[in-house]
């Protein structure tokens, strides 16, 4: 491309320049190509909306594979289940899982650019972030990939709103992601929800009381982020949780792994298509 600036038309359609909507069931997203994202304002400049109120995070900005969590102001719905508190990582995502456990890139994650960044590498890189009450900001600044310091810092973002609302922001992506390694960390972009069942029988060894189920996941094209670009999750109305003693959507080759009248997830109400607890007999 020519350019991609506002006052300038880009002269060809590749798929940088024009951007793209897609219904994920639960969310709907946009890839917002970096003129239309420039138009919207969806980069959040940290600096002039937090102020003083921007936190660098003093471990996660001087190590590498490393997680922490925060407590939110605010409740943020995800995937129609309130959160108020998520666990920022190193590695360019965040974990919103109750349990903390090896795998965390698996499942259960809002990543606006999953790799195998390595902050500590730089005094310049950091691991900062803003709540300012109905929204935060998590912005993974000037980082670099671990043994590919040589291709540059990123820098990149994601706001999460009090709507539900989530947008991922990139101001500088030096690479095109498909040419970053995967063989040492995953590398992927979106979203993923999952829900843990519990195996209370005594003789169960407790490392194997949890298993995590993940029901819905949106994996972003990798090849559309660039800088400057961005993408929107605006979610679908969903019901309400634990409106209703059974679930709804269960058929004869399901089961509820909770079983109905403890689950969490069963008898939402009318909407879902699969209750995400119910798995197949």
């Amino acid at each position: 491309c020519v350019s991609q600036e506002d006052n300038h038309t880009c002269p060809c359609p590749c798929p940088l320049c024009v951007s793209q909507e897609d219904n994920h069931s639960y969310y709907v997203s946009r890839v917002l190509a970096p003129a239309e994202a420039r138009r919207r304002g969806l980069w959040v400049d940290l600096a002039a909306a937090g102020g003083s109120r921007v936190k660098i995070h003093g471990i996660l900005s001087n190590t590498h594979r490393q997680a922490s969590r925060i407590v939110l102001s605010f409740d943020f719905p995800f995937y129609g289940h309130p959160l108020r508190q998520v666990t920022i990582a190193t590695g360019g995502f965040i974990f919103v899982g109750d349990v903390m456990h090896r795998m965390l890139t698996a499942t259960q994650y809002i990543a606006p650019l999953m790799a195998n960044f390595n902050p500590s590498y730089s005094p310049n890189s950091t691991v900062q972030y803003l709540d300012n009450g109905t929204m935060l900001v998590v912005q993974w600044d000037q980082v670099y990939l671990q043994g590919r310091e040589d291709v540059g810092s990123f820098t990149f973002q994601a706001a999460l709103h009090s709507s539900g609302r989530i947008v991922f922001g990139y101001k500088e992506i030096p690479v095109p992601v498909l040419q970053i390694s995967a063989s040492q960390h995953p590398v992927k972009a979106g979203l993923s929800d999952a829900f843990m069942v519990r195996n209370p029988a005594p003789d169960v060894p407790e490392s194997r009381r949890r298993t995590i189920y993940e029901y819905h996941r949106v994996e972003l094209d990798t090849s559309r982020i660039s800088s400057r670009s961005a993408v929107e999750f605006t979610p679908l109305p969903t019901p309400g949780l634990r409106s209703h003693p059974a679930c709804p959507s269960l058929q004869p080759s399901l089961v509820c792994a909770f079983g109905a009248e403890s689950c969490p997830w069963c008898g939402a109400g009318e909407g879902f298509v699969l209750c995400p607890c119910c798995v197949q007999s």
